[in-house]
């Protein structure tokens, strides 16, 4: 197929360096290089499929490790009021005496 391609200056430059060192023509080093980068692009058939490798981190179902920052805003919430709740009984206490 014959077709008109514009080439960024850096690319043509090294197509030349390429056509230097192998000898070849400017037809034959981009063709090669145009090969290569495009069976580049499509994984091979062969390639073993990239597999997730997991640990046990000893969180119990249903709780967000992402999202513990929430469960501890929680767990001073319920100190608050559960102190709050101490503080009020025993100023009941100091009033009924």
């Amino acid at each position: 197929m014959r077709t008109t391609v514009t080439i960024d200056p850096d690319v043509e430059q090294l197509l030349r360096t390429a056509m230097e060192r192998s000898g070849e023509s400017f037809k034959g080093v981009l063709n090669r290089a145009i090969k290569k980068g495009l069976a580049g692009e499509v994984p091979s058939p062969t390639s073993e499929p990239f597999v997730v490798k997991g640990w046990d981190m000893g969180c119990k179902a249903g709780i967000d490790i992402a999202n513990v920052h929430d469960l501890e805003h929680e767990w001073d919430v319920e100190r608050f009021l559960r102190n709050t709740a101490d503080r009020a009984r025993l100023m009941q206490r100091k009033q009924s005496d």
